[in-house]
């Protein structure tokens, strides 16, 4: 199967690049599934139900979160009934909605999309690595699964690539999100699993990660704050990743960087 993985979608100039080009996407190049990080899709943190609904509408069949899940207070009404927008698994027991989804895809390709919050530089969180794992054992690939995504949003590229190595084999896909900017370290590694540190941001690249740059250089030249981050609203750049996958085994045979539109060198994943 061929699936696809966008980075955090970044405000306004965000959902409008995935209106605008995600259709398009899926339709040349066929992809069987679409996860698409949402996190700071409304005003540059969290997510609403209408911008949710946006988000799904262009093609996305599971959209996923990260520390921002609940900054929009709504995020927590309706979390709960849909069954296609994963929050980090290993949040404080109780918190709403799931950690986990196991869905079919639009071909038939059952795949399980696991969400987790990283621990270095982050706020407190429970063991990301035992929470995915546990959701994996549950749903194995190449038998319940026919593929497995693990979105990592964590800070450090030394834990993403961590939770990648501990996943070698066990999962289709191991990708980070969170710090907006797409790295150059991906590939297969050697069990067969794709892993990509951090796939960057679906937002507007003229900016201080998605943010209009006047208030963070504010910011670093005083070190007072004088009013809130405003996401930058030029054209948008969609980043992620593209991965084919052995459909005996559901491992990785083909994983290709993707940015299309706004400011960055354009890559198409010509599979």
């Amino acid at each position: 199967m061929k699936f696809l993985f966008l980075g955090d979608v970044v405000g306004r100039a965000g959902r409008e690049g995935i209106a605008d080009r995600l259709p398009g996407l899926i339709e040349r190049y066929g992809f069987d599934f679409v996860v698409v990080n949402g996190e700071n899709a409304s005003h540059g943190r969290g997510l609403t139900e209408p911008h949710f609904n946006g988000i799904r509408a262009a093609g996305a069949d599971i959209v996923t979160l990260g520390d921002h899940a609940f900054d929009q207070r709504d995020t927590i009404s309706f979390i709960e009934r849909e069954t296609t927008l994963v929050r980090p698994i290993n949040m404080a027991p109780g918190t709403p909605g799931r950690g986990a989804m196991f869905v079919e895809g639009r071909n038939g390709h059952r795949v399980l999309v696991v969400n987790a919050l990283g621990r270095v530089f982050m706020g407190p969180a429970d063991d990301p690595f035992r929470a995915v794992e546990a959701a994996i054992a549950a749903c194995p690939l190449g038998e319940q699964a026919d593929a497995i995504i693990v979105d990592f949003h964590t800070e450090a590229t030394s834990e993403i690539q961590g939770m990648g190595h501990f996943l070698d084999g066990r999962a289709s896909l191991v990708v980070g999100t969170h710090t907006h900017i797409p790295t150059a370290d991906l590939r297969i590694l050697k069990g067969g699993t794709a892993l990509l540190a951090d796939a960057g941001m679906c937002g507007d690249y003229d900016s201080v990660i998605g943010v209009d740059p006047d208030e963070p250089l504010n910011r670093f030249l005083t070190g007072i704050a004088n009013g809130r981050f405003t996401p930058a609203e030029g054209e948008a750049t969609l980043c992620g990743v593209a991965v084919e996958t052995d459909p005996r085994t559901g491992l990785a045979v083909k994983v290709l960087p993707v940015r299309v539109g706004g400011v960055l060198a354009q890559a198409l994943p010509e599979f």
